[in-house]
């Protein structure tokens, strides 16, 4: 397209999820003339079908067992019935609503929204919904879908889009998985009362996580009744049987259900996009290909998001979208680390992490190692089983704080807070002279002062999370810090 002619935006953004909606809006902000497509509904993944409505239906497993454990305390409840209908049409109401704030963000800001599907036509323009629109710029924000199994019977299985709208909650389970999806929707179904499986290749859940973690979440899932299939080889078919579901794992076993969920790993979805038409990249896995600064092999098309499948979390998308909106308008984008991006997995209890996990502490160099496990206050009276952990990870030359992980209550709100001085630089001697708050399980963070190992190198794997030393119990436990 010849540089007289104008274009009908100065920026396109493709796809209506947490990063291309903050994108847009602040670019507009700035001044820009900005368009933004989505074909299915504002918010995308993380509002519709994620992050959102997955932790209100969490928090709808979680009054299960408030009953029972509010009698330690001097409440006697009667047990109640769950009504699966309500929490999907309650879940529904609210999501609609966030839908419509999504949008109404967008419109005050100026944005001109297109509730349709965008396809490039070549560099600059677009088809959108049958209307040929063109800009100067273009980001590409469609996110990713679940990936759905490839093994025979996989008709007969679920992705996770699909449970959001279950008509009504099965009683036997098996999620296949030991993602952080299949984490979740384990504590969910098994929270409302039902049998769940969950199948999974690695010996212990969340590759990746710190393995202490792993361990501590292993153990507060069996506790919970959730039945794990580890290193069982995957699955060799789902048959069925009217509404009965068997999986048949590698290894032979079998298992009956009412509902098989593939929790598998998402694609990024890219392949509509017509990509090849603008010049755009793509590797194997069909997630675009970007440079530091999120631009595509096409100089003047970003991608970010889920899309570029690097780290595929809500706040990295949003952070990018914003980065990406102040670089090409405003005055320049803020920076942050990857390696210092908090995340939290809703189980029950909660998992939250930031920084470096101990094996990649220690294959920097040399890494003291602080752990504590302890039975949560609210559990002494309770009754409820399962105990909190929390670990520090420390160079040992720098004394800089290199990671926080915990296991138990208020997890990610902990986390969180830890995230900023971490992501300052924080020492241990700085964790050290910051007085608790008492008592609370965060105190923990500030009380550990007698190292449990010197990391420098792998750890052992599967350690037994059930046998740890003295040296490693809570101050609370022990009665200390009053």
């Amino acid at each position: 397209m010849p540089d007289t002619v104008p274009y009908d935006f100065d920026l396109f953004v493709i796809g209506g999820g947490s990063g291309g909606v903050r994108c847009a809006r602040i670019a507009a902000g700035h001044g820009a003339r900005v368009g933004i497509a989505e074909a299915k509904a504002w918010g995308g993944t993380c509002v519709n079908v994620g992050c959102v409505p997955k932790k209100l239906m969490v928090m709808a497993a979680e009054y299960g067992t408030m009953p029972a454990e509010a009698r330690g305390f001097g409440w006697e409840f009667a047990p109640g019935r769950h009504d699966w209908q309500a929490l999907i049409a309650n879940k529904n109401t609210e999501i609609a609503r966030l839908n419509g704030i999504y949008s109404r963000l967008l419109e005050g800001a100026g944005v001109r929204l297109f509730e349709a599907s965008a396809t490039f036509l070549d560099a600059h323009r677009l088809d959108v919904g049958g209307r040929i629109v063109s800009a100067e710029r273009i980001v590409i924000a469609t996110g990713g879908r679940p990936r759905p199994p490839e093994f025979p019977g996989r008709e007969h299985c679920i992705v996770s889009d699909d449970a959001f709208f279950l008509p009504e909650r099965p009683q036997r389970v098996v999620l296949l998985g030991g993602g952080y999806i299949g984490i979740e929707f384990a504590a969910i179904f098994a929270g409302l009362g039902s049998e769940v499986h969950v199948v999974m290749r690695q010996p212990l859940p969340l590759r990746g996580f710190d393995d202490d973690l792993r361990e501590a979440l292993a153990e507060a899932m069996t506790q919970q009744g959730v039945r794990l299939h580890a290193r069982c080889g995957g699955v060799r078919r789902v048959t069925a049987d009217g509404a009965v579901k068997c999986v048949t794992l590698e290894d032979g076993t079998e298992i009956d259900a009412d509902l098989v969920f593939a929790a598998i790993g998402r694609t990024p979805n890219t392949e509509t996009l017509g990509l090849d038409r603008a010049g755009v990249e793509m590797n194997g896995f069909g997630a675009v290909c970007i440079d530091t600064e999120q631009r595509t092999s096409a100089p003047h098309i970003y991608a970010i998001g889920d899309v570029t499948d690097q780290l595929n979390l809500t706040p990295v998308a949003t952070a990018e979208g914003h980065a990406m909106a102040d670089r090409l308008y405003g005055p320049g984008p803020r920076q942050w680390a990857f390696d210092k991006v908090a995340t939290a997995v809703f189980f029950t209890p909660p998992l939250a992490t930031v920084g470096l996990t101990e094996t990649e502490a220690a294959m920097r160099g040399p890494a003291d190692i602080y752990v504590t496990r302890f039975t949560p206050m609210r559990n002494t009276l309770s009754g409820r089983s399962g105990r909190t952990l929390m670990k520090l990870v420390v160079d040992q030359q720098t004394q800089v704080v290199l990671g926080a992980h915990m296991l138990g209550e208020d997890a990610p709100e902990i986390i969180q807070g830890l995230s900023i001085a971490i992501n300052c630089g924080a020492t241990k001697a700085d964790f050290d002279r910051t007085l608790g708050i008492h008592p609370t399980a965060a105190e923990e963070f500030v009380t550990l002062r007698t190292r449990t190992r010197v990391a420098e190198g792998p750890r052992e794997p599967e350690r037994d999370a059930q046998s740890l030393p003295a040296a490693e119990m809570g101050a609370a436990e022990m009665g200390l810090g009053c």
